[in-house]
């Protein structure tokens, strides 16, 4: 495999090993291709979520940054001392990081504020949309999906629910990956189901029925 990328597998049920699909390097963490960096990424990030529910923000991010640079002086303390006792001249021990090219180009800025552009125009019209009762069905379920908000909002405050989402990130797409056909299966069933009872609420409203354009011209005619 080109770039000396590493390809990952798993038992199946059958006891064989199964290849595992390619993902980026954000996707590997989150589908748990290295369990060692993913449990890395999913302990910190969860220990500063809780933190920031029972502190401020500034104090989280004051605490966790001076750990970090006490450790990082620390280890480099010990590194120079190792050296030194031991005569040998391995260099600085964050060399690798500090070569790290962090800058952004001006191609990568204006790929990434198009890309935003895009969503939020798109997130502006279907909201016109909805609020505005351009397709009456939509509306309608969008209601149904603000009314349970209202209950969800109720029941947890806005930390818990990213704390919530941030576990979810880490288990529900695994999850779904180790039971994809079962879980496909069942997502299938409920879709028809939901497509079949819109289908009928649409012919009980004629108001959220569109007609097609040349139907409403011929009609016109008429």
């Amino acid at each position: 495999m080109a770039g000396g990328s590493k390809r990952y597998s798993r038992n199946n049920s059958n006891g064989n090993f199964q290849s595992l699909p390619e993902r980026g390097p954000v996707e590997s963490l989150i589908y748990w291709r290295d369990v060692k960096k993913s449990g890395i990424v999913f302990g910190a990030g969860l220990i500063t979520l809780v933190a920031i529910s029972c502190f401020s923000v500034i104090s989280v991010f004051a605490y966790l940054s001076l750990l970090t640079l006490v450790g990082t002086v620390a280890f480099r303390i010990y590194k120079s001392v190792t050296q030194a006792v031991q005569k040998t001249n391995d260099g600085h021990p964050f060399k690798e990081y500090l070569e790290l090219d962090l800058t952004l180009s001006q191609e990568k800025v204006q790929h990434i504020a198009g890309v935003a552009v895009a969503h939020i125009n798109g997130f502006t019209a279907e909201l016109r949309r909805l609020f505005l009762v351009e397709d009456i069905i939509d509306s309608i379920k969008f209601g149904v999906i603000l009314w349970v908000f209202t209950y969800i909002g109720a029941w947890f405050n806005g930390m818990t629910l990213v704390i919530l989402a941030f576990v979810s990130l880490f288990t529900l797409p695994k999850v779904y990956e180790n039971n994809k056909q079962s879980i496909d299966t069942y997502l299938d069933l409920v879709r028809n189901k939901l497509t079949e009872i819109t289908d009928k609420i649409r012919v009980a409203l004629p108001i959220g029925n569109k007609k097609p354009v040349a139907a409403a011209e011929s009609e016109k005619d008429k």
